[in-house]
């Protein structure tokens, strides 16, 4: 209970790689990193965005009057979707560069940062293009200042270096990871939450449960990702249900945001495998599907899998969702069907086969995954190996409930 100790509308400036302003109303706090943007001579920049929650929100109003008091220039694409691609990113680019920008300032969930990062890239890399970057084609060293206003409480990605964008032509979905990309400064501001759908809710609440899990389990996880996993996961089971029956729930939406803050610390560190490396080709094949659902289908079936691998780890963390386990690796199936009905519990029951996936689509997949840049990375440093047969039994295993 030491939560009701700590007055959630202190705004805190927790320290990582990024300055994060934390706390409901910190995104006052766009005042000042807007003047210090002026100190260090940026007097334009490129405001990423969707088309409405940057609005809705009311983060452009607070946004768009500091930009305005301190002489910064600015233009706005506001294309970016779900499952950004290269296509926005090139075009973003473009705008960036004939404007003579000189930062980026995202304001959304993972899609705008992430975008935001890739263009970061490109305006300090006029003759390359989004297509460059994550097919590998060079290594940057240098972008512009990022600045992220997370709408959501999921990616962790405002605190890292990490970015995720579609190459839609390939089906690829790659990711990068970059020291040049680590934004300067990030707002998370709970009260900027309350907006979020139910579903999403849920599903960017699941990514980050599926952050930790995966960071905790890698074969470079450490006593720190185990630490910072054990209290995400804890978070999120106790304030992913009060959010659901409340979404105006201020309490609920700071530690949901704290959580996914820390998830984003914690797969900085320990990195990602099985989970985010075959989620990405299902949404880079079926564009619309949520990110965090294509995960919530997939864990069950990883938890199966990595258990026998891992059953200290995960018999530890797991706790405030599956009570009971002791880490006997013979409990693989009960902590998978754990995690199924927990899920199920706040709301996400759907498997592969509810989302138009078959049997025979099985193959295509399990081939993104060797083929897509990047995903043969994180299947090296999952715990149960990197064989084609691991993945396929993950992709089959999420096709139906356990």
């Amino acid at each position: 209970m030491w939560e009701k100790d700590l007055n959630i509308h202190d705004i805190r400036e927790i320290r990582t790689r990024t300055s994060v302003f934390f706390g409901v109303g910190a995104i006052k706090k766009i005042d000042d990193i807007a003047c210090d943007l002026k100190s260090k001579g940026i007097d334009k920049v490129i405001v990423m965005s969707g088309k409405n929650a940057y609005k809705a929100t009311g983060a452009w109003d607070y946004v768009e009057k500091a930009l305005k008091d301190n002489n910064i220039g600015y233009v706005n694409y506001d294309q970016v979707t779900p499952n950004p691609t290269t296509h926005h990113v090139n075009e973003a680019a473009k705008m960036a560069h004939d404007f003579g920008a000189k930062a980026v300032i995202a304001i959304g969930g993972g899609s705008p940062t992430d975008a935001g990062k890739s263009v970061a890239i490109l305006m300090e890399y006029p003759d390359k293009n989004a297509n460059d970057i994550y097919e590998f084609k060079f290594t940057p060293e240098k972008a512009a200042p990022i600045v992220s206003i997370n709408l959501t409480h999921g990616t962790g990605t405002e605190t890292n270096r990490f970015a995720v964008v579609t190459v839609p032509e390939k089906d690829f979905k790659p990711a990068i990871a970059y020291d040049c990309i680590y934004p300067m400064y990030a707002i998370d501001d709970p009260q900027l939450m309350t907006k979020l759908s139910p579903k999403q809710t849920k599903f960017v609440s699941i990514d980050a449960v599926n952050h930790v899990i995966e960071a905790a389990t890698s074969t470079v996880a450490s006593p720190y990702t185990v630490t910072l996993a054990r209290e995400v996961i804890a978070d999120v089971a106790k304030y992913l249900p009060k959010a659901n029956a409340n979404p105006d729930d201020l309490e609920a939406r700071y530690y949901l945001a704290y959580a996914a803050m820390m998830g984003g610390v914690c797969f900085d560190n320990g990195l990602l495998h099985y989970t985010h490396a075959l989620e990405h080709p299902l949404s880079a094949v079926k564009h619309e599907l949520a990110h965090g659902l294509g995960l919530a289908m997939l864990l069950p079936a990883v938890v199966k899998v990595i258990y026998k691998d891992r059953p200290n780890i995960l018999a530890d963390i797991l706790s405030p969702i599956v009570p009971g386990l002791t880490g006997n690796p013979e409990e693989a199936d009960k902590a998978a069907k754990g995690v199924q009905s927990w899920l199920q519990s706040v709301g996400v029951s759907e498997k592969l086969i509810d989302e138009g996936f078959k049997e025979e689509d099985v193959q295509r997949l399990v081939d993104l995954v060797y083929t897509t840049p990047s995903l043969g990375g994180l299947i090296d440093i999952g715990p149960s190996g990197n064989g084609r047969e691991v993945v396929e039994e993950i992709y089959r295993n999420s096709l139906r409930p356990l």
